[in-house]
């Protein structure tokens, strides 16, 4: 195996960094933000009128969760269109209910829902905090702040094996209402919802009855490292898809003056199935598409024409080949972790690959000196989909779902490799590029 080179190593770091500043989707957005903000990204808002210019570098956000961000070519987006990349920023877990706090034999649970398909079994017996955001009471009326605590706050402890004899052998389970409850601390006298909103309402400089609504999701407190022999592998939260998110980022922020108009877009609630104004499966990007193309005066000719001439790709993670578990593969479709970016394909229209888009990412692949890989799920197993098939058929244009290899898709600590995140990084930004193949 090629050994990863120091600049490897190093973006190795700078995704670690980006998703241990990014708890929550919202916190995901923010960090998006702040990199585009330093890169001379001009912030827009849906609530007001656009005036843009070729060249220019703007974002926009939507619900505090989703961002699409773009710099506009020099060609007419009539002829050449754009190149897309998109991805999301929820993953899997567990999320606080409106009112989650109660007392149970002395100690004080929050009661969670079940955010996606987490391996709940992962959450046992970590270091777990909250964060998202919190509406709270203002003089001028209703705030929005987002709200991290880096300190462990909660816990899910497991019931020691003397009490569970069989767990080895029948796996560690959790009934979703009874026994995923987090634990805050002893109850004492205080009510539970006073004890539940004060440290939040400390944090945020306010009176605990001024927190009026919440988002939040518990989190792992462990922050991201590099392991193996070699320091080869990635291991964090939210690798899925936050990995993708600051691969399609760092090319976009690589990419200086393209011919060909540059789009990302990072999604909330694919997770869920992506249907809100926030998700893939709203009107967030067709909204964005139709102000550009609205302020560089085409008509609905010509905006057809735009989309027919653009190129869309989705990058989610992919599932890598474990050699503890080989029966749960595709006999010939065993991407590697540390092989290349995957090419995710489905008969059955899960992902949004053609064999023509396919073609095009193994060319771009090819122009950026990367090796790439294909996957296809075994036939007798339910294959997950992505935000892929959504956004090609709201637009209309055609999509390839690709996406790094990893272990324990969906666990509270994921693993990937060092190599795989720097390939997909220049394969994007190849794309961006506006490589021959696209």
């Amino acid at each position: 195996m090629t050994r990863p080179t120091a600049t490897a190593y190093q973006t190795a770091q700078d995704l670690l960094d980006f998703i241990d500043a990014s708890p929550s989707p919202w916190h995901a957005v923010a960090t998006c933000e702040t990199r585009l903000h330093a890169a001379g990204y001009e912030a827009l808002s849906e609530t007001g009128r656009w005036s843009l210019k070729t060249g220019g570098r703007y974002y926009v956000t939507r619900g505090g969760s989703s961002i699409i961000a773009f710099i506009v070519g020099d060609a007419p987006l009539n002829e050449r269109g754009l190149t897309m990349i998109g991805a999301h920023t929820d993953s899997p877990g567990l999320r606080i209910k409106p009112k989650p706090a109660e007392k149970t034999g002395g100690m004080i649970r929050l009661g969670v829902e079940v955010y996606g398909g987490p391996i709940l079994a992962t959450f046992a017996d970590r270091d777990l905090s909250l964060a998202g955001r919190v509406n709270v009471r203002s003089a001028s009326g209703i705030d929005s702040r987002l709200l991290r605590f880096d300190a462990p706050l909660l816990r899910l402890p497991n019931l020691a094996i003397h009490m569970n004899r069989e767990v080895n052998e029948a796996g560690l389970k959790f009934n979703k209402q009874t026994e995923l409850p987090l634990l805050l601390g002893i109850a004492g006298d205080e009510a539970a919802d006073r004890r539940f909103r004060k440290p939040i309402a400390d944090a945020l400089d306010v009176a605990p009855d001024d927190l009026l609504t919440w988002e939040l999701a518990a989190y792992d407190t462990q922050k991201g490292a590099l392991w193996g022999v070699d320091r080869e592998f990635i291991a964090d939260r939210q690798l899925d898809n936050l990995a993708s998110c600051h691969a399609a980022l760092s090319a976009l922020l690589a990419t200086e003056a393209p011919a060909q108009t540059c789009l990302v877009a990072f999604f909330d609630h694919e997770e869920v199935g992506s249907e809100s104004a926030a998700g893939a499966g709203g009107s967030f990007v067709g909204d964005v598409l139709a102000r550009l193309a609205n302020a560089f005066g085409l008509d609905d000719e010509d905006r057809r024409r735009m989309l027919a001439a653009s190129f869309f790709i989705s990058a989610d993670m992919a599932h890598g080949w474990h050699p503890n578990f080989p029966a749960a593969y595709e006999p010939c479709h065993h991407a590697l972790v540390n092989a290349g970016p995957v090419i995710k394909s489905n008969a059955n229209q899960r992902y949004s690959t053609s064999a023509e888009t396919a073609a095009l990412f193994m060319a771009i692949c090819e122009q950026a000196g990367v090796p790439c890989q294909q996957y296809a799920h075994r036939t007798d197993l339910g294959c997950g989909s992505t935000i892929g098939p959504i956004v090609a058929a709201r637009l209309g244009i055609p999509s390839v779902d690709v996406g790094a290899p990893m272990w324990a898709m969906h666990s509270l600590r994921e693993s990937a490799g060092v190599l795989d995140h720097s390939w997909m990084i220049a394969a994007m930004t190849t794309a961006f590029a506006g490589s021959d193949a696209a």
